[in-house]
């Protein structure tokens, strides 16, 4: 399959595993796809038929995505940002960079997300405590060269296309609120942070959350699918068998490249969780 990438980056996106993924969706599925960790969307825009309920308690993300659905935000409209805000750059390097982070942690400009989401260092996605973005400069002013802001707004072409033609509602929310809303013929597909990994991506994960995921997952009418990660060569996920054993599990070797540190950038076996029918 043809996979369309999103615009955004983030640490664990799940692009290259999206086909394992939609692998496992029942062929018979034909309800409203629900995410409350959609992260970058590309798992939702991908796989949801028809209808999709994609959240995240990240503002910013679902701010982007839905400035894209009002048309607040075009490819059009991003381009002239990004060449505008990118000759800025290649002109004074990494203050304009310090610049737009500063204004975005001020106003939370959706624009000024997608550039520092491009020009940050390793394409991560971090805030800190008060919610400020905090990754650093990537260092190179060139960035935005026009092939590389032809590539985004292409991206970002490809979600209009998309948000034409399917019914997707976005919501900022905590991910208990977001499984309350499933239905019996509705299917949840969860990518929560990894526990014991990322722990500032926008707020923290802790051992409450997976306990309480699980148990939300449980109890859900709705069939679930859920991404986390099994093992790599220097420790292993003991949630696995604390809490998901009971389930269906399936395995695939996969390596990130978005990072902060070479330890989270290394082969790792992913688990995708089922409970279906």
């Amino acid at each position: 399959m043809k996979i369309i990438v999103p615009p955004i980056k983030s640490q664990g996106i799940k692009t290259k595993l999206v086909p394992f993924i939609g692998e496992n969706i029942p062929s018979e599925f034909n309800g409203t796809w629900i995410e409350p960790f959609m992260g970058t969307g590309v798992v939702g825009f991908n796989l949801a038929i028809k209808k999709a309920i994609l959240c995240d308690n990240n503002p910013h993300l679902i701010n982007f995505y839905q400035a894209i659905q009002n048309q607040e935000i075009s490819s059009e409209i991003a381009k002239s940002y990004l060449i505008d805000e990118g000759e800025k750059l290649l002109k004074k390097g990494e203050s304009h960079y310090y610049y737009i982070r500063d204004r975005f942690n001020e106003k939370g400009n959706s624009l000024d997300f997608l550039f520092l989401n491009r020009a940050c260092f390793n394409g991560m996605m971090r805030f800190n405590k008060k919610g400020g973005f905090n990754v650093p400069f990537c260092r190179k002013p060139n960035r935005f060269a026009q092939a590389y802001i032809t590539k985004i707004t292409n991206q970002i072409k490809h979600i209009e296309q998309i948000l034409s033609t399917k019914e997707i509602i976005f919501l900022c929310q905590d991910f208990r609120q977001t499984i309350a809303m499933a239905k019996k013929d509705d299917l949840i597909y969860c990518d929560p942070p990894y526990i014991d990994r990322y722990a500032d991506y926008f707020n923290n994960w802790q051992e409450n959350d997976e306990y309480d995921l699980y148990e939300l997952l449980s109890n859900s009418q709705a069939d679930f699918l859920l991404s986390t990660w099994h093992h790599n060569k220097y420790r292993s996920n003991i949630y696995i068998d604390k809490l998901w054993g009971e389930f269906g599990i399936v395995n695939q070797s996969h390596f990130y490249h978005v990072g902060a540190s070479e330890s989270n950038r290394n082969a790792m076996t992913e688990s995708l969780v089922s409970r279906i029918g």
